[in-house]
């Protein structure tokens, strides 16, 4: 876990800072009755309900292209490292991670229990601050995969765009002390 945090720091930083950005405008919201709560998640369900989807498509979109990714990265002429290669896996993880939050949230969302006469108000509050709460992380969780995708595709282009020496790459001397 901790070789995991050291390599992708940058970009789970940048997703921390999305999450902490985000939730700080809700919570500067203060304090709020259960009616209030549940007048406000009838004005968000839509927006939510729309960034789930957009959400969902787009870390879809994502593993596709982290496909391509790995036919252009094997289709190359550069010997690369393992290292690239669990970089790519990496980012298909957090990526199927986020994938399944939005796809959960966005599934939550769609229960009409604005409309439930069975729901207390008081709960309405707690629903309130969970989604917000649950929306700003994956926020965060997309800004955290998009960040690790352009790591990867700077050293993409790098090796094979610009064709320079890279530390992803192989360098004859480490074929040597394979054989």
């Amino acid at each position: 876990m901790n070789k995991y945090i050291e390599k992708n720091k940058r970009a789970l930083l940048g997703g921390i800072l999305a999450t902490s950005f985000t939730a700080l405008g809700v919570f500067l919201l203060g304090n709020i009755s259960g009616y209030e709560a549940k007048n406000l998640l009838e004005v968000s369900l839509n927006g939510l309900n729309m960034l789930c989807n957009t959400i969902v498509l787009a870390s879809a979109t994502i593993l596709a292209l982290l496909l391509t990714l790995l036919g252009i990265s094997s289709g190359s002429n550069s010997n690369l490292k393992e290292k690239h290669y669990i970089q790519v896996l990496s980012i298909a993880k957090f990526d199927v991670i986020l994938f399944v939050a939005a796809l959960i949230l966005f599934q939550l969302f769609n229960i009409p229990i604005i409309e439930s006469d069975s729901v207390p108000t008081s709960w309405f509050k707690i629903i309130y601050w969970a989604t917000l709460l649950f929306s700003s992380i994956i926020c965060g969780m997309m800004v955290t995969v998009i960040l690790m995708l352009y790591n990867t595709i700077t050293n993409m282009i790098a090796i094979i765009g610009l064709k320079k020496d890279h530390k992803l790459l192989t360098k004859d001397e480490d074929l040597d002390t394979e054989e």
